[in-house]
């Protein structure tokens, strides 16, 4: 079967990867030169499925007006206005701001992210790949002894979802991140989930692009996605800069941008971007720099190493499409790690901002899309695309080969925001 993706980000890639080794013709399309040049490209460099919780949960309203009066300790922001699909996109989000929404989204992300460890795993031993990967757990430290004990109180959460983790004294932090001895002060303690991963998600899916190629696939780099061609069933083609290309399947990986080329066949697709922000630093000093990774909840930033490299990750804005950045954010994040490590060149640190495409229950989207039998779905992933990017594409993968996934993904495609 002729497959075209649209996407070469991680979400596209290793859907590439997975449909070729099932035998398909598989051509990838993507406007930018290489493969990860966008949301993939400087991420959180986190797999973390232990962190797969949806931000829409009960008290969030309260919350969020509580954000909006102190937008400094927000760990999202509105920067602009509503325009109507950001309306649309809140209102559903309020509406999975339920007990009942919580617990069944909480058991699909998982479900997901869960699975995708489990597939990248195998994919890392059957072909060596590597990635600046480490398998040491993620800590998050605590300044307050208030803050550790409501995350002592909202751990009943992590057991309740078989997540192992375990709170630590100051000490305990210190023998797993000594990086940290000089910010001993600083803290109280720290809780430590072990089976946390890292890794650079833009190497990874570049390197897999390559291995992708290899077994016969097909990039078209440099061609600009104009829109989709169909009848009233099934999609014929897709328009491009380099013209007409048609294929049996249609996956669309595109991430933030998915709701406009779909707008044109009359779906409304409930994704929105958030707008998140890193910095990439050279290491300088091994003995003042993360082992792996390390979050503070108090300044909203996590602090990931990634070989020779550190990764800082901030706080999200819910903004439109704008790539625009504030000054503020680099300022927190350098602050947060002078704090606590300060092993690296701030003066020659990259600064990085994406669009993180999120569904309204934090779930990905994940399926074909009705009522067109041959148009596929891969979006929706949220902060935790890296997390959740092989288990999903191996599902999708599964499904476009008329293969029975092998974990349950009937509720993770678009008709579960249809009205029953």
């Amino acid at each position: 079967m002729k497959v075209i993706i649209l996407g070469a980000g991680v979400i596209g890639v290793t859907s590439a990867w997975y449909l070729t080794r099932l035998g398909h013709d598989v051509t990838v399309i993507d406007r930018q030169p290489e493969a990860a040049s966008e949301t993939s490209s400087a991420g959180t460099g986190q797999i973390v499925p232990g962190c797969a919780f949806p931000w829409a949960r009960p008290g969030l309203p309260l919350q969020a007006a509580r954000w909006l009066l102190s937008p400094q300790d927000s760990p999202l922001r509105l920067r602009k206005w509503p325009d109507p699909a950001m309306l649309r996109w809140l209102g559903l989000f309020m509406s999975n701001c339920t007990a009942r929404a919580y617990t069944l989204n909480a058991a699909r992300m998982r479900r997901v992210a869960e699975y995708s460890l489990h597939c990248l795993d195998t994919l890392r031993h059957e072909t060596g790949i590597t990635f600046d990967d480490q398998q040491e757990g993620l800590i998050r430290v605590f300044r307050t002894h208030k803050q550790m004990e409501l995350a002592r109180r909202a751990a009943h959460l992590l057991s309740e979802a078989g997540i192992e983790h375990k709170f630590m004294t100051v000490e305990g932090v210190l023998e797993h991140e000594p990086g940290l001895t000089h910010a001993a002060p600083l803290l109280v303690g720290g809780m430590r989930l072990a089976h946390e991963q890292s890794g650079d998600a833009s190497l990874f899916t570049r390197r897999l692009a390559r291995m992708a190629e290899a077994a016969g696939a097909r990039f078209l780099y440099n061609t600009t996605i104009q829109g989709l061609d169909a009848s009233a069933e099934r999609i014929l083609s897709v328009r491009t800069s380099e013209g007409h290309l048609s294929a049996d399947s249609y996956l669309l990986a595109v991430g933030s941008y998915s709701p406009g080329l779909l707008r044109g066949l009359n779906i409304r697709l409930p994704v929105y971007p958030i707008k998140a922000y890193s910095l990439s630093l050279p290491l300088t000093d091994e003995s003042h720099a993360p082992v792996s990774m390390v979050e503070d909840g108090a300044r909203n930033v996590t602090i990931t190493r990634l070989g020779r490299h550190i990764r800082l990750s901030g706080s999200a804005d819910l903004g439109g499409y704008t790539l625009k950045s504030s000054p503020r954010h680099r300022t927190a994040m350098e602050l947060c790690f002078s704090e606590l490590f300060g092993g690296g060149d701030l003066a020659g640190a990259t600064s990085w901002t994406g669009l993180s495409p999120c569904s309204p229950d934090s779930t990905p989207i994940i399926g074909r899309a009705d009522p067109f039998s041959n148009l596929w779905l891969n979006t929706g992933h949220g902060m935790l695309g890296w997390t959740m990017a092989c288990g999903a594409a191996r599902v999708v993968a599964d499904q476009i080969s008329g293969l029975p996934p092998e974990i349950p993904a009937l509720d993770l495609s678009l008709r579960r925001y249809q009205p029953h």
